[in-house]
């Protein structure tokens, strides 16, 4: 049986409360209460997926005063969620598309296509035509074999080298799977010019949820020696860095604050040329605090002296990011006591890997009694499934503010 990954964009629309006015009241924002969360369970039921676009107004512009110099293009691979991208839209921010999916989204949403790169480094012909009749022109590759692919496409593209930069402290290593060395990229860059494609710049990822931010330094000065490397070959000159995301947000264990992580790097960036247009692809960093999750309880048992709580939400689908991506949320009964037990969450379909935590300290619950998880907003919805026709939570959107403009003339 085929698992559908394909996240539905449905929302129940919950009555805003009134958005910042301005940025430093956006700063100033706190996560809804336990009893806000029971409120909405009992008007929509459970599992719920709660978001708050205050979160988002709040991280995007955290970010953008950490890297001031920086252009953010919001990836949506994250939380492929219409209210997230009509949110910073309004905002300001651009956007990373990988997909033809997140193609379509955007435009849906009416983002205009300069706003817009392509990063993914591997695609098919139908990738590279979908993004070019939407207007996005800036792609990635890094290898031979991709660069080949825009040989028909020369007069409408342009590209982006991406580098490899290994980071065996972060979350998840992407250059293991993507990226070239910088041998390789001026070899890419060399027979672009050949071909007569117009290499714009270089990116790199350091990985997921990086602890700490020496990995951007040492890549952004490698980057800095291959544009000098291409000046004294007489290559066409670099216009462009693009220093990826994994900018890293606190689930279970602190992390540094966003300005202080991003002061070195600034110092980096500054090392560069003067004309260097510098852009990064945040996601994670800008969606994970905004999500809230609820799920009440189908049922328990008492196994080898721990109660097992079975939620009607697992494994399978708001927290399937448990399965490969290390996060650990911070989850609570909304029910509080300090007597408390050691207890497991499981989810509720068959498979016996299906369970949230194997120990949990728990008060004493009953059937219905409702679990509330922070920090859920970062590849849960987007890598949920219906698998054992389980369906996924429904989404309520919090504080979504849309901008209108009135036409003169």
């Amino acid at each position: 049986m085929a698992l559908s990954t394909q996240l539905k964009d449905f929302h129940i629309k919950v009555p805003a409360v009134a958005a910042a006015a301005n940025q430093s009241e956006c700063f100033a924002y706190t996560q809804p209460s336990n009893q806000e969360i029971e409120q909405l369970a009992a008007q929509y039921g459970a599992p719920l997926m709660v978001l708050d676009c205050e979160a988002i107004r709040r991280q995007y512009h955290a970010l953008k005063n950490a890297l001031p110099n920086v252009t953010l293009h919001f990836a949506l691979k994250p939380l492929p969620l219409a209210a997230v991208v009509r949110t910073l839209l309004a905002e300001g921010a651009s956007f990373d598309l990988a997909t033809s999916g997140e193609i379509d989204l955007v435009a849906r949403e009416g983002v205009p296509s300069e706003r817009t790169i392509h990063t993914h480094p591997i695609k098919r012909d139908s990738d590279i035509r979908d993004a070019l009749a939407y207007g996005c022109t800036v792609f990635v590759v890094d290898n031979i074999n991709e660069l080949e692919k825009f040989i028909a496409y020369k007069d409408q593209a342009e590209i982006l080298v991406r580098l490899s930069f290994r980071n065996k402290d972060a979350f998840a290593d992407l250059s293991k799977k993507f990226g070239c060395s910088p041998e390789m990229a001026i070899e890419i860059m060399t027979y672009a010019q050949q071909l007569g494609i117009r290499i714009k710049g270089l990116s790199f990822h350091v990985g997921s949820q990086s602890p700490n931010p020496t990995k951007y330094v040492e890549a952004i000065n490698a980057c800095a020696k291959i544009i000098l490397q291409v000046n004294e070959l007489g290559l066409p000159a670099l216009s462009t860095l693009d220093i990826g995301g994994g900018f890293p947000v606190p689930y279970s264990t602190d992390v540094l604050p966003i300005d202080v992580f991003c002061t070195p790097i600034n110092l980096a960036l500054a090392q560069l040329p003067e004309t260097m247009q510098i852009l990064a692809e945040p996601g994670r960093f800008i969606v994970a605090s905004c999500v809230t999750s609820v799920a009440s309880i189908m049922g328990q048992a008492v196994r080898e002296g721990k109660t097992w709580y079975y939620l009607d939400d697992g494994i399978y689908g708001s927290f399937s990011g448990l399965m490969f991506d290390e996060a650990a949320y911070p989850i609570d009964s909304a029910k509080q006591d300090f007597t408390r037990f050691e207890s497991v969450l499981a989810g509720p379909t068959c498979d016996s890997i299906d369970v949230i935590s194997e120990s949990i300290m728990l008060p004493k619950l009953n059937n219905g009694d409702l679990i509330i998880s922070r920090m859920m907003g970062a590849y849960t919805l987007a890598t949920a499934t219906d698998f054992n026709f389980f369906k996924r939570a429904e989404v309520v959107v919090l504080n979504e503010q849309i901008h209108h403009q009135e036409l003169t003339g």
